[in-house]
């Protein structure tokens, strides 16, 4: 587990792709167990340790995860994350480019529970919600665009799903279109930064997670501006 920021009310873990953010009927072990386990031994506090989840990630997905250390931190955040005062901002690796270097994305997602995925329409649908992002092409190889993308609102699967529908399916996506796995079974996805203001101090936080080892996501980590053979 990597810590990459932690106060006395507040933790944020480099989630690894592979883990799950909270437990579920898998009954693998959630990152919060061992996030737990982390402050417990680090602290030596007796009894339970408090731990609030506040949001998640999907479990092929990497990246930042926002953990409460306390009641008043939890409480706080989770109206914050309600009221889009976190801002996230997500990387991903799509097989094909965008038609335009940069855009607004809205569709109406359907979420289909026994699949497990959400589809994408252009028009508003029966039990659709409403789904808007922002992305921008900032770096591409031969093969492959790196996006960083914006969440206007929280859905289902939402950037698999909408950068699916523009025809930019990630890649080792293989529930959204792309047309092979990744070799660990991750996808090209991570929660690259997160910013908001602290619930309790008011300082501004902005943490940015490190990139993952894989050589694809390494030879995107100075944004060269010419293309490179990958």
């Amino acid at each position: 587990m990597e810590v990459v920021y932690e106060d006395n009310h507040i933790i944020i873990v480099n989630k690894q792709s592979g883990e799950i953010v909270q437990g579920d009927k898998t009954g693998d072990r959630p990152l919060s167990d061992i996030v737990k386990d982390y402050i417990k031994e680090k602290y030596a506090k007796p009894g339970a340790v408090f731990l609030g989840v506040v949001h998640r990630l999907d479990r092929p997905v990497s990246g930042l995860v926002v953990f409460a250390r306390t009641s008043k931190a939890l409480t706080r955040l989770n109206d914050m994350f309600r009221n889009g005062e976190v801002h996230k901002t997500y990387w991903a690796i799509v097989q094909n480019p965008p038609q335009q270097p940069e855009g607004l994305l809205q569709h109406w997602l359907v979420r289909n529970e026994k699949q497990n995925k959400s589809y994408a329409y252009d028009r508003e649908k029966p039990q659709a919600k409403k789904a808007m992002l922002k992305y921008k092409v900032i770096g591409h190889s031969e093969r492959y665009w790196l996006l960083e993308v914006n969440l206007l609102t929280g859905r289902h699967h939402q950037i698999r799903c909408q950068l699916a529908a523009m025809g930019c399916p990630i890649k080792g996506d293989l529930k959204y279109g792309s047309k092979r796995s990744n070799p660990d079974g991750s996808i090209s996805l991570m929660a690259r930064r997160v910013e908001f203001v602290h619930p309790v101090s008011k300082q501004d936080i902005v943490v940015e997670a490190p990139l993952p080892h894989d050589t694809l996501w390494q030879s995107f980590s100075k944004l060269q501006t010419s293309v490179f053979k990958l």
